[in-house]
């Protein structure tokens, strides 16, 4: 990165032996069309410096085609179960990966979040007020300033996003792109300095950035817009030498540790959740596998079951395993723990 710098070049602006008529950019071209109302001209590839003169794609070219031809162009999201990550095939609630067009990562990662998200409501008189745990634009910011400003020349590296109870975090590669750490900025005053200014222009024509700078404003103002935000729920910025991280704080996560509920449909779910909870305990008098477990209490989602039931019970020390020194023994099972 900086041999590019100092020949005055960036990573997304350097031409490749990729040919243009090689590869197809149906996601690109939809995408601009609804957005935008207009069709993506052959000239455009050109004057939005997506290809050279001569059809060869530049790297940000080779970002928006619709086959994965930039192997670091990934995503890897994990929903955790609490406030801490810890093993990905025991406390991970869901978990996907996703490669290719930045566009396509976009999508995915802003569906990701919405899916392992809630939208609750408080009911007024004659109305309701819809209570999201994360403002949708300020999630839509985060994503294309980790997509347009992360560092693509590192190897084997990608975006992460990491939800826990209480947050989100967004990491991509590459620190602040004119050095210095953004803890040492006031993000209403920092300069904008773009490390893939193609693809920064083009998510702008696409309308999904504002061109000079404002991302990490937007992301505060629109956090701020939500029922129930306080100044706890300010989202943060960190970054180092080789990473930026943007954090979203759920805003109906209180700092005691317990999620808001607002609904009835909350309250119905706990009541359920306690007492299948006493039916397993009931069940498992002499030991049940798993399997049985779930299946007795009609639970069919393995990450469901082990973050309402399993889990719980252990940790309470209600349940315990047959073969505690081998948890992961495909001849596990439990049983209850009789107080003496």
């Amino acid at each position: 990165e900086l041999i590019l710098k100092g020949t005055n070049q960036s990573f997304d602006t350097l031409t490749t032996d990729a040919v243009k008529k090689d590869y197809s950019f149906t996601l690109l071209e939809a995408t601009y069309l609804e957005r935008t109302g207009l069709r993506f001209d052959p000239s455009d590839y050109v004057s939005f410096g997506l290809t050279d003169k001569n059809g060869l794609l530049t790297n940000a070219g080779k970002l928006m085609t619709d086959q994965h031809t930039v192997y670091n162009s990934r995503m890897f999201c994990t929903r955790w179960n609490g406030l801490e990550k810890g093993s990905i095939f025991d406390d991970a609630l869901d978990d996907k990966e996703y490669e290719g067009n930045l566009i396509y990562l976009l999508n995915s990662g802003s569906e990701f979040i919405r899916n392992n998200s809630k939208v609750r409501f408080v009911k007024k008189a004659q109305y309701r007020v819809d209570k999201p745990d994360y403002a949708e634009r300020a999630v839509t910011e985060a994503l294309v300033n980790a997509l347009i400003h992360r560092d693509y020349i590192v190897l084997g590296s990608e975006i992460h996003i990491d939800m826990f109870d209480d947050r989100v975090e967004i990491t991509s590669p590459g620190g602040m792109f004119g050095g210095g750490s953004i803890q040492e900025y006031d993000i209403y005053s920092i300069r904008s300095m773009r490390r893939n200014p193609v693809i920064a222009d083009l998510f702008h024509r696409m309308k999904y950035m504002e061109r000079r700078g404002s991302g990490l404003r937007k992301i505060v103002s629109e956090t701020e817009k939500l029922p129930g935000y306080t100044a706890a729920y300010k989202p943060e910025f960190s970054s180092t030498a080789t990473d930026f991280r943007v954090i979203l704080k759920n805003v109906n996560y209180n700092m005691c540790g317990v999620s808001v509920h607002d609904t009835a449909h909350d309250a119905a779910h706990d009541t359920s959740v306690i007492s299948k909870q006493n039916l397993l305990l009931e069940f498992c008098t002499d030991p049940k596998s798993r399997d049985e477990m779930q299946a007795y209490i009609d639970v069919s989602s393995r990450s469901h079951f082990s973050k309402y039931y399993l889990k719980p019970l252990l940790s309470s020390g209600k349940l315990e395993m047959m073969f505690p020194d081998k948890p992961k023994s495909k001849n596990q099972k439990y049983t209850t723990v009789h107080s003496k």
